[in-house]
């Protein structure tokens, strides 16, 4: 089958509308959230983060969100990451989750900074220990020679930490939170007459709009 061939009609899926829509986003992509993992999606935390490199050239990848709140959407990584540089240079940013199943995307924009370092702290002792060790023992991003010398990191300090003493949180790894200026629900429809409805951020709170598909 050709690849242009590929397409779904995204028949019996549900209408969005806005009386359907919470005044609050957050509170909006929790309930979707929701069904998501009612849905049994695998990983329904996955999202798509896209930054802007110091050349003004675009970049993304997956990564997974941690907690979504008021104050914004939160996930963690090595601040010595290439996303981490660029999130230093350019930090204004986009997410976007797309849920399958249910014929469902949201696509979130707004600035980025880091989180406080108790907060960090009290997610990272949540993290399995071996998540633990796997974050000290990578350099993200840096150049391998090859895969045996981060597995030689690894059981160097595995055995390090071979007694159940807490592992450290390292100087170099936190999260990063997303504070929404706009946020889309994207529903998918039939004849790709989708329903887009859009938060936007004002001086008086939060505006929806309709977009065309």
């Amino acid at each position: 089958m050709s690849i242009s061939d590929l397409r779904q009609s995204y028949e019996n899926a549900p209408r969005l509308n806005r009386a359907d829509l919470a005044d609050d986003p957050v509170d909006q992509f929790r309930a979707w959230f929701d069904e998501a993992v009612s849905a049994k999606i695998m990983e329904p935390n996955a999202m798509t983060l896209a930054t802007v490199d110091a050349d003004g050239r675009p970049d993304a990848r997956v990564v997974l969100l941690k907690d979504a709140d008021a104050r914004g959407f939160t996930f963690y990584t090595n601040y010595q990451s290439a996303k981490a540089r660029q999130v230093a240079d350019h930090a204004e940013v986009a997410l976007v989750f797309y849920w399958d199943v249910l014929f469902r995307q949201v696509r979130i924009r707004g600035p980025i900074t880091k989180v406080d370092r108790d907060e960090a702290l009290a997610y990272w002792k949540t993290r399995p220990r071996a998540s633990q060790l796997g974050a000290l023992a990578s350099e993200q991003s840096v150049e391998l020679k090859d895969r045996a010398q981060l597995e030689a990191v690894f059981a160097e300090l595995a055995e390090r930490y071979n007694n159940d003493e807490p592992i450290p949180l390292p100087d170099d790894w936190g999260g990063y939170r997303v504070v929404p200026s706009t946020v889309e629900f994207w529903q998918g429809q039939r004849s790709r007459l989708h329903d887009r409805l859009v938060y936007v951020r004002d001086a008086e709170g939060w505006q929806v709009k309709r977009l065309a598909p």
